[in-house]
């Protein structure tokens, strides 16, 4: 029999098939497929079993059907067969209907080479988890790997196991078995949710058990990942870890944030090369990696948030490089070459810290020597945007226009033709920005100067300390009543028109008063160790003269020099830190929080009069 004329009759009996199962359920599964649509969980479950034998095959059918076309989701169906049934029925007739689904697409794609826009939408993800899987073995893991995975649809997966061309005994009994955690899960939170509604379970109890069957889901997922397949890509960016990281904070921010791509530069770019980009909020790594989304990056981040042993252990599985800030290491370097060597380009914040008032600060660290010796491209990136969609002085995230763009790529033959001063000022103006002077959003908010007297800490007009208040959209002193009022677009009505311009005067008051600074506070420090105890606590003292920094406790008597101390990192009227003797130490004065911003300042001051000097 002819090719055409096999396709021609599994086609049409397919249709067939559906054909009958619609006719003689369309009074179940129309209403049913509505409930679903608007979430009625009572509704399906009062359907299911006043149906008897009908809402049997309508679990089995619903389940085969969102298989098929993927964008129904399964959690709903699963969940409701739970309310309605014993939890053994319930799992049967959920894994009947993902073998059905699993076998029509099986057909689909072997015989018509079938294909859907909601398979392809997830065809990267999975063609990035499933790098190196070659063997019809490999692919089977790969699939229980993905099956357990929440982030891809069941269906997609069982369209790219028919894909690859496994064997249809192995493949049905891999989708059987592989979706059976989730199904479990599912079914046992529609079973709770039964006996809740029941008034047999209260809603304590009812929250506690949908938390542990996450919990012992995750459990399942993460010994699997650890033990079979996190193996093979284990310490590079390749890791699952990675993947799974990245698509939770996809999953936040594709509704959150408006994230606009100009990667147009940077097509065709031949790996490894160097990533350098300017620093405006917290979520910056996201943005980046929006930017080569298909790329594999490993990242050199604050060796601090990865302080705790468990997150330690996950970001060196991930290929991530841990780097103390403003403290020297050298370990540092060499890893960025040996993940280089490995093929894998490496992303660098060289501001190393944060945006204070939506101006880049200056790269203390000049670094054209080491990207001379790296012998690879240099991309450097832009974002804009981020800086108040998310400033380091706000808790809330506005919703926002956030562009990231591939400014420049310098070749690895440019950057040797390149002295080093001519190479780090291009770094410098390249990745230069003041959010205030392209702004991307128009905010219609009301509490836009919420917490913004934490950065603008000093009255401008009257020279007081702490006497300004972030009010609605204005920031007023106490002292002399001043009030500077923001508009729609972040600036002032009147000079100094920016934020950055406002902490520029600042800056030049603390300036004028230089030589006579003297910083004190009694501190609660906060110490986090590379051995021993992960996290010890005492009282001290702080010291900041144009001298250096100092500190006193119990157990410390450590002052550090001007020349050594390029910054002092800080958080928003809560602490600032800095690394004695190898260990990282965070500063909670005991009063006045608001504080650390103007600690910070000063030791940028400090630093800048030292370089002035050198220069002179």
């Amino acid at each position: 029999m002819k090719k055409t004329t096999q396709r021609i009759i599994i086609l049409v009996s397919l249709a067939a098939a559906i054909s009958l199962f619609v006719f003689f359920l369309y009074d179940v599964l129309v209403p049913y497929i509505r409930m679903e649509i608007a979430n009625d969980l009572d509704g399906a479950k009062e359907l299911l079993t006043s149906k008897g034998v009908l809402g049997f095959l309508s679990v089995v059918l619903v389940e085969a059907l969102q298989m098929v076309v993927i964008f129904i989701p399964a959690e709903f169906i699963q969940i409701s067969s739970g309310l309605s049934y014993p939890f053994w029925l319930a799992l049967l007739l959920c894994d009947l209907g993902v073998c059905l689904g699993a076998t029509i697409i099986y057909v689909l794609v072997t015989a018509f080479r079938f294909s859907t826009n909601a398979y392809e939408r997830n065809e990267k993800k999975i063609e990035k988890l499933a790098a190196g899987v070659k063997k019809e073995r490999g692919t089977q893991l790969l699939l229980y790997l993905l099956f357990i995975m929440p982030f891809i649809p069941f269906g997609a997966i069982c369209y790219y196991g028919s894909y690859r061309k496994m064997k249809y005994p192995r493949y049905i009994f891999t989708v059987a078995t592989g979706v059976i955690p989730s199904i479990v899960t599912s079914n046992l939170m529609g079973t709770a949710a039964r006996y809740f509604i029941g008034n047999k379970l209260p809603l304590p109890l009812l929250i506690l058990i949908l938390l542990l069957l996450a919990g012992v889901l995750f459990l399942v997922l993460f010994l699997f990942l650890n033990k079979v397949y996190f193996r093979q890509n284990e310490g590079t960016p390749d890791s699952v870890y990675v993947t799974g990281f990245f698509s939770i904070l996809h999953t936040v921010f594709k509704r959150r944030q408006r994230v606009h791509i100009d990667g147009t530069k940077v097509q065709g770019l031949v790996k490894p090369f160097v990533v350098l980009s300017n620093h405006q909020s917290f979520f910056d790594m996201y943005y980046v990696k929006r930017l080569f989304e298909d790329t594999s990056l490993s990242f050199v981040v604050n060796k601090h948030y990865l302080s705790h042993p468990l997150v330690r252990k996950a970001a060196s599985k991930s290929g991530m490089i841990p780097k103390k800030l403003f403290c020297p290491d050298l370990s540092v370097p060499m890893q960025i070459m040996r993940m280089l060597r490995k093929g894998y380009p490496v992303v660098i914040f060289p501001e190393a810290r944060l945006s204070v008032d939506g101006r880049s600060y200056p790269i203390l660290d000049k670094s054209a020597a080491f990207f001379r010796r790296l012998k690879t491209d240099l991309v450097l990136v832009k974002i804009s945007g981020a800086y108040f969609a998310n400033p380091k002085w706000r808790k809330r995230i506005f919703r926002s226009d956030v562009y990231i763009s591939a400014e420049r790529v310098v070749t690895k033959e440019a950057i040797a033709a390149m002295s080093d001063a001519e190479l780090n000022r291009l770094i410098d103006e390249t990745l230069a920005f003041d959010a205030s002077e392209t702004p991307t959003t128009v905010y219609h908010k009301k509490d836009m100067a919420k917490g913004l007297e934490t950065v603008l800490y000093r009255c401008i007009d009257c020279g007081a300390l702490y006497t300004t208040r972030g009010e609605g959209n204005a920031l007023v002193c106490t002292a002399c009543g001043k009030t500077h009022r923001l508009n729609e677009r972040y600036l002032f009505d009147e000079a100094p028109f920016s934020i950055g311009a406002y902490y520029e005067a600042i800056k030049d008051m603390e300036r004028a008063e230089l030589d006579s600074v003297k910083l004190e506070a009694d501190v609660d420090a906060v110490i986090f160790r590379d051995t021993g105890r992960y996290k010890t606590k005492e009282k001290g003292h702080c010291t900041l003269t144009k001298d250096g920094f100092s500190y006193r406790s119990d157990s410390t008597d450590c002052t550090i020099g001007r020349d050594a101390l390029p910054a002092l990192p800080f958080s928003c009227d809560a602490e600032f830190e800095t690394y004695i003797n190898g260990d990282l130490h965070y500063f909670y004065p005991r009063e006045n929080r608001r504080q650390v911003v103007r600690w910070a300042l000063i030791a940028d001051l400090f630093w800048e009069l030292g370089h002035e000097e050198k220069q002179d």
